[in-house]
């Protein structure tokens, strides 16, 4: 998988893939990870890529011209699954998107600044629109690290051990069960007798039926969606 990046800040991008999972995908070739700087592409002598919004108001824009002209460059090179626009107003990031965005080939991710893009490029070149949450931040590059962290660590080959993304939290629309480690015994707290059994289709069923009340007791609205899909 290639996943391109369009951002003003990059930077910012450098340290997140060059660590523990990120970085083991890439060494092995299962994940490419490009960083452009958007202000390669800017406008005039001094690289503008913002601009004041039409109307008035506070804040600059990013200017449609150079997003334009990388995002021309690079589909002329390949053929990309998703442009993906990082914005706070997009659709909330949630497992099952991660997952079908792992089984593509080519992304690309704007990095959104300043009071976010001009619109002419959402309507015409962005496929998706994503946001990791219901608050602002200075800008669309640590969004990008965790859509990438979380598409990356799918990928087969990518975690030391190839089932251990399957139990994570939300893959069955389920937070994840408590988990323990040694000692057994530690200031007197101790593990769950059954995890000590050695009765392994029983784990399975009592880690399910944590992995149910944790949900009922944090989050309820993942079981009111499992109840309506």
């Amino acid at each position: 998988m290639r996943i391109d990046i369009i951002t003003v800040q990059p930077e910012l991008l450098r340290s997140p893939f060059e660590h523990s999972i990120m970085q083991r995908a890439q060494q092995k070739g299962l994940l490419e990870v490009v960083v452009h700087d958007l202000r390669e592409y800017g406008i005039g002598k001094h690289r503008m890529v913002d601009d004041y919004q039409f109307g008035g108001g506070a804040g600059m824009v990013m200017m449609p011209e150079p997003l334009a002209n990388i995002l021309d460059d690079l589909q002329a090179q390949r053929k990309y699954d998703e442009i993906i626009y990082l914005t706070p107003d997009g659709e909330l990031l949630k497992q099952k998107r991660v997952n079908q965005l792992s089984l593509k080939e080519n992304l690309i991710l704007i990095c959104g600044h300043y009071k976010g893009i001009d619109e002419r490029i959402r309507e015409h070149y962005v496929t998706l629109e994503i946001s990791i949450g219901d608050y602002v931040l200075s800008g669309g590059e640590l969004p990008a690290a965790v859509l990438v962290d979380a598409i990356g660590r799918l990928i087969p080959g990518g975690l030391g051990d190839e089932t251990s993304a399957l139990f994570d939290s939300f893959q069955d629309q389920l937070l994840a069960p408590p988990v323990y480690t040694r000692p057994a015994v530690f200031r007197g707290w101790a593990v769950p007798e059954i995890l000590r059994s050695g009765n392994f289709p029983a784990i399975e069923e009592w880690r399910h039926q944590q992995a149910i009340e944790r949900t009922r007791q944090r989050r309820p609205d993942l079981l009111d969606e499992n109840d309506q899909s």
